[in-house]
């Protein structure tokens, strides 16, 4: 692909530090790409060779584009949102008048050794007062600003032996002395540039301030907050801006609250994406029974990000089954469906890669250790349709600063481009890939 860099993936990480961070930038590139904002409160007008989005709740976003005549649907669906830490409504607590930290709750299942004494800050979305209207407003402290530090060694001598972390005790962040006491949400305000009185309500969320960064010795990794799952997200919406002559409604779906489970009402266990998906077919003129046929000629990529085999726990990783970075696309499979990979949907996936000619790996867990589960599995119980689970082989998954090979973004675009612009069809005897309508 040519021009791709992977400094592009770490600038858009940087413009996203929460998950309604990410939707408005994902707006913003979409809308330059020709892309339509659609509502969903409102009725909807689409016309063939368009091309539309709809948000829900400013943190989960769905794109398409529809061709002249729908057959099916290629939806490509990630994750907006990364394990961090949530301030909590009443967010200050002070200590003895000497010091002013703020009140925190954990979101999702994060590595918290690696939150520790490093700078931070403070971003999401403030619900602002506008006369008799509540308006959505997004603020980010783009400052250093806090720090989780350590208990210093002398003070808990058994912490390389092991130790349990506690939220409320432990991973509290520093804000300042106690006459920074009552100041926080006034710097929130400042920032988002409201009257601190007029906000009625906040979603706010810790990122770590550490940039993105190129290294090793031929600058074959690339390390960042988020790499999961921006890295899928970032590598989707290029393959959609970049597909052309999409023989079905190409879509990406990029949702919301995936590593708390999904299930909320931007969540991919939400009517979302079934809605929008069911909504465009109606648009169209197609009755229930027309609709079930498009569905059966559907498929689904459910992108999300995979454990790389470890350089220094090569035994965590199945015998055989072990990606690593560089080395392409990561399939994912699981034989109790946490992730929805079977010998049809993987199969097609691999002819993908090779009209796209990218490489592909496999992934499957030590049939002793539990795996994560994704988007697929959840999706599927809303709308039901050909899925495969992939994603891009990355180190200290879940971690702060999670590391990834440079090369892999670039290999998941092309395949995205390659699945948008493919004619899966399903028939009797089988199935095929072309690029004809």
């Amino acid at each position: 692909m040519q021009g791709y860099s992977p400094k592009e993936l770490l600038e858009f990480i940087e413009r996203s530090p929460t998950c309604f961070h990410v939707v408005n930038t994902l707006e913003g590139i979409l809308h330059a790409g020709g892309f339509e904002k659609l509502q969903e409160s409102h009725r909807w007008t689409l016309r063939p060779g368009g091309k539309y989005y709809v948000t829900r709740n400013g943190s989960s976003i769905i794109a398409f584009c529809v061709p002249k005549v729908i057959e099916g649907f290629h939806i490509m669906a990630s994750h907006s949102d990364s394990p961090t830490f949530k301030l909590k409504e009443l967010p200050e607590i002070r200590v003895e008048k000497k010091y002013t930290k703020l009140n925190v709750e954990g979101y999702g299942g994060m590595l918290m050794s690696t939150w520790f004494d490093r700078p931070l800050s403070a971003a999401g979305r403030l619900l602002v007062r506008d006369g008799e209207r509540i308006v959505s407003k997004l603020v980010n402290v783009d400052r250093d600003l806090l720090l989780i530090p350590s208990l210093a060694i002398h003070m808990n001598r058994g912490v390389n032996e092991g130790y349990k972390f506690n939220v409320q005790k432990d991973l509290l962040p520093l804000y300042g002395d106690g006459n920074a006491s009552g100041t926080f949400m006034d710097v929130i305000a400042e920032t988002a540039g409201v009257d601190v009185q007029h906000i009625m309500g906040h979603d706010l969320f810790l990122y770590p301030r550490v940039r993105g960064s190129i290294w090793g010795e031929d600058g074959c990794y690339i390390s960042s907050a988020r790499l999961d799952d921006l890295q899928c997200v970032f590598a989707s919406a290029n393959g959609l801006l970049r597909a052309e002559s999409c023989p079905k409604v190409a879509m990406m779906a990029v949702l919301d609250n995936e590593e708390v489970g999904s299930t909320t009402k931007q969540g991919a266990a939400s009517d979302f994406l079934k809605e929008t998906v069911f909504r465009i077919c109606r648009e169209s003129g197609m009755d229930e029974l027309e609709r079930s046929r498009v569905m059966a000629s559907s498929f689904m990529v459910s992108a999300d990000n995979a454990q790389a085999a470890h350089p220094n726990h090569m035994e965590k990783s199945d015998a055989v089954n072990r990606p690593f970075m560089n080395e392409g696309i990561v399939i994912k499979y699981n034989a109790n469906q946490r992730y929805t990979s079977d010998g049809v949907s993987s199969a097609i996936f691999k002819m993908i890669c090779e009209k796209a000619g990218v490489p592909y790996q496999v992934y499957v867990n030590r049939s002793d250790i539990a795996g994560g589960s994704t988007l697929g599995n959840i999706a599927g119980t809303q709308i039901s349709m050909n899925t495969v689970d992939i994603g891009l082989a990355q180190l200290a998954m879940h971690s702060s600063y999670e590391t990834a090979g440079a090369k892999d973004t670039e290999y998941l675009v092309k395949a995205a481009k390659q699945f948008f612009e493919s004619n899966i069809q399903c028939a009797e005897d089988g199935y095929t890939l072309s690029r004809e309508a």
